[in-house]
């Protein structure tokens, strides 16, 4: 039974530090069942400079049917992997790692594992993040005062989004920053703890990812004193806010560009990758002309942007950003058989820690990212395989809604999430926690925490689109307790739909709040969010799978002070768990939910409900001892 076995994970329920230094002698704690023995030994085993070395635990404690196991560990690299060892009486030997348990031996790449870096500040774990697409979130009393640029197709407020070129790129709504100020109310009233906006950069594009500046706000947002009053309105209500910053790439009209387009001796010539001896051709993201990739072999290229009080980087965290989301982490210092990913992006995590060490560094990687969360650099990252695509698989019901390419022509093959497979794939839950599983597995529990759990973002299309029936309150609340940052994307709460990227960054349908269907939910939203507030288990608890099948996943976050109980199931439920699974479930407290919580006079626990449906209650803490 998935709920009965040996388990450990990063959570301060299982470690003795979250921040150790190098040279630490750390305590780990794993927790085995009684019944699962008798055994012989428990003994971690770790790999230093990828030689191996062991540590015996003792047995500490036991209590509620389960034995506690304590080893020291030292940690002897900035990234120190370690695992669990069970020698059975029979003979029988059982490895466990962050991909669960095993009968044979397994890859370093999983093992549990300590970082030395500085750890992320406090304030991230607890975090509930709101992305907005400044052209698109709201209009202030200002905004006339901002003409439309020689670049754009203006558009009403109510006028259809345009997803095909050249309105992809060109519709031009005029959402500007203190539009953004005008409506914190609802920000604040949705639990809201920390704005991510993306680009605001003066550029030639509705969504600013081709910047010709990284030193001033675009003056059709409000310009730099508009970011003034919000990032203070923000601070003012306990709000934090981070930018987006393009280090893969800037835009064909950002000064640096033009100084060096056609001027081999520029010094800004070594910035990009020209293929041609007069500056004329050169390196992009993805083939688009209008952005020219970075080349950070370049040392006045990393002065500039990223090395230093003096740099892009330092200069916003000054001017009051509370970190920065990387755009296309992944691919930034990336090209052919040049990879100065890691210089860049541990270059990055000093500034910022030089300029605020209260400050945050997300990177976006699409995809698989284990390779770039380490904990060398990134607290976490914006990535959709282990939450985001699975969810969809789980959960929707696709609509037949017709898919276009860039240029208007319907897709004959659609796309998901950049790929091309046919549309949505259809999973189970089994398939659910597989992902989570593999896509976690080889990143170090402390960064886990910092990545962010998205439904969907202006790169997607929105989860609603598609979303089968009754099934909201699964998606939303699953992102509001699996570990991780949540994030609404803005125009999720108001059920905005969209059939691809450009189609979900719609304009905000300011006064629709009295809506049934918007006030429903926006309630939704506000419940399960201020719940997250509310229970410490559900920010940094540990996370323990208690039973898994086709049609429900059922786990729990736990802490020495609290547990948090969570199902989800797409179709009826009809579970029975014995009493090791779930200790204290005699106690539970209903939180959210409709699902029938019953418990046994021998501590068994059955929860029955008629699916969709998704529950939370609240237990008591762990116990370590009787």
């Amino acid at each position: 039974m998935t709920g009965s076995l040996p388990h450990h994970d990063g959570s301060a329920l299982y470690v003795s530090t979250q921040a150790p230094a190098l040279g630490d002698t750390v305590q780990v704690r794993v927790r085995v069942p009684q019944r699962y023995g008798p055994l012989t030994a428990v003994r971690t085993r770790s790999n230093p400079d990828h030689e191996p070395r062991w540590s015996d635990a003792v047995l500490v404690s036991s209590a509620d049917g389960w034995d506690w196991w304590q080893a020291d560990v030292v940690v002897e690299n900035p990234r120190h992997g370690y695992r669990f060892v069970f020698v059975h009486a029979d003979g029988t030997v059982h490895w466990l790692n962050q991909s669960g348990l095993h009968a044979a031996e397994t890859l370093d790449a999983e093992d549990f594992a300590f970082v030395t870096t500085p750890p992320p500040p406090a304030w991230l774990s607890a975090a509930v993040m709101y992305q907005i697409f400044p052209d698109r979130f709201a209009r202030s009393a200002q905004v006339d005062q901002h003409p439309t640029p020689e670049w754009a197709i203006a558009a009403s407020w109510e006028t259809p989004v345009d997803p095909v070129l050249p309105g992809r790129s060109q519709q031009f709504y005029g959402g500007d920053l203190d539009g953004i100020i005008d409506h914190l109310d609802h920000l604040e009233d949705l639990g809201v703890t920390l704005l991510y906006l993306t680009p605001v950069f003066p550029a030639a594009s509705n969504h600013r990812y081709d910047a010709s500046s990284f030193l001033s706000v675009d003056p059709l947002l409000g310009g730099d004193d508009a970011y003034r009053r919000l990032i203070d309105a923000a601070h003012a209500r306990g709000m934090r806010i981070i930018g987006d910053l393009t280090s893969n790439h800037s835009g064909d009209r950002h000064e640096w560009f033009q100084a060096a387009y056609g001027h081999p001796g520029a010094p800004e010539s070594d910035f990009y990758y020209f293929t041609n001896d007069d500056n004329t051709e050169y390196a992009t993201w993805m083939g688009a002309q209008t952005l020219p990739k970075f080349n950070w072999a370049s040392t006045e290229l990393r002065r500039r942007f990223v090395e230093g009080e003096d740099s892009v980087v330092a200069h916003w965290l000054k001017f009051g950003l509370d970190g920065w989301r990387v755009d296309v982490a992944n691919m930034t210092g990336r090209y052919g058989d040049i990879d100065l990913n890691a210089e860049v992006r541990q270059t990055l995590l000093q500034t910022v820690l030089a300029t605020n060490p209260d400050a945050i560094l997300l990177g976006e990687s699409t995809n698989d990212a284990t390779s770039d969360l380490q904990g060398d650099a990134w607290h976490g990252a914006m990535t959709y395989p282990s939450f985001t695509r699975p969810v969809w698989g789980w959960l929707s019901e696709p609509a037949g809604t017709p898919w276009l390419s860039y240029d208007g022509e319907e897709l004959t093959e659609p796309w998901f999430f950049t790929q091309p497979i046919g549309g949505i794939p259809r999973y189970t839950a089994r398939d659910v926690v597989a992902a989570m599983t593999r896509f976690t597995a080889g990143i170090p529990w402390r960064v886990r925490l910092g990545n962010m759990l998205p439904l969907d973002t202006h790169d997607t299309a929105r989860f609603e689109t598609n979303a089968a029936d009754g099934t909201m309150p699964l998606a939303v609340g699953l992102s509001l307790t699996v570990p991780g940052v949540p994030v609404v994307f803005a125009g999720d709460e108001f059920a905005l739909t969209g059939a691809d990227g450009e189609s979900s960054r719609t304009p905000i349908p300011w006064g629709t709040e009295g809506d049934p269907i918007v006030a429903e939910r926006l309630a939704l939203y506000r419940e399960l969010i201020a719940l997250r507030h509310a229970h410490a288990a559900l920010q940094t608890g540990g996370m323990r799978f208690v039973h898994v099948d086709d049609e429900a996943l059922v786990f729990v976050r736990e802490s020495a002070d609290e547990t948090v109980l969570v199902v989800a199931a797409r179709g009826d439920l009809s579970v029975e768990l014995d009493a090791q699974a779930l200790p204290g479930a005699s106690q539970a407290v209903d939180l959210f939910g409709n699902v029938t919580l019953a418990t046994g006079a021998d501590g068994s626990v059955l929860l029955e409900a008629e699916g969709p449906a998704f529950a939370m209650w609240a237990l008591p803490g762990v116990r370590l001892a009787s």
